[in-house]
């Protein structure tokens, strides 16, 4: 189905939303459109987003399936169940559709922060590292970038300066000690 200017206008004030923490509200938009478009995969990605900003995995889970049924060519699609694979410990899968998603949408921050995260915790941190490294280079403020890369670099042994350094950058300097603990430094 093809979008009309009407619909891409509520998925731009559902996007608005969403970004203001406003995610009941954006949530009860969503439901109310699927109601007239029932096989717009758009909305489910949209509502799968909104499930897990809300911490309801299962749902985003269900719903992403929707929408991969509805198009499995779409990057967004393949971002979040990618995501939610992660999340899973399914690392193989998570990695397979992040890496597609990549490629279809290449230089996402969001995209290349959480493949590099589950090549870090698959025991590929060089891998891990680089693409963490290529996320904060695209966005260089985002503290769960900074986060990760930390935990990267000092999980590698790698510079642990640097990673004290994202940690004070991230305002989670509390994590320093603990990390350094966990990581026998």
């Amino acid at each position: 189905m093809q979008i009309t200017d009407g619909l891409v206008q509520h998925i731009d004030q559902i996007e608005t939303l969403k970004a203001q923490g406003k995610y009941r509200e954006s949530k009860e938009i969503v439901e109310r459109l699927l109601l007239d478009y029932t096989d717009d995969y758009r909305l489910y990605e949209e509502l799968c987003d909104i499930y897990l900003f809300l911490g309801d995995h299962a749902k985003a889970h269900e719903t992403i399936l929707v929408a991969r049924g509805l198009n499995p060519e779409s990057a967004t699609g393949m971002y979040l169940l990618g995501y939610l694979s992660v999340t899973q410990g399914n690392f193989t899968e998570g990695i397979r559709l992040l890496e597609q998603a990549n490629a279809l949408f290449p230089n996402n921050p969001e995209i290349l922060r959480n493949l590099g995260w589950a090549y870090t915790v698959t025991g590929k941190g060089d891998r891990g590292v680089f693409l963490l490294k290529r996320a904060l280079n695209i966005a260089p403020e985002d503290p769960l970038i900074m986060e990760d890369l930390a935990v990267a670099l000092i999980s590698e042994s790698q510079s642990i300066d640097e990673a004290e350094g994202l940690l004070i950058r991230a305002g989670k300097e509390h994590r320093i000690a603990e990390l350094k603990a966990l990581m026998h430094l």
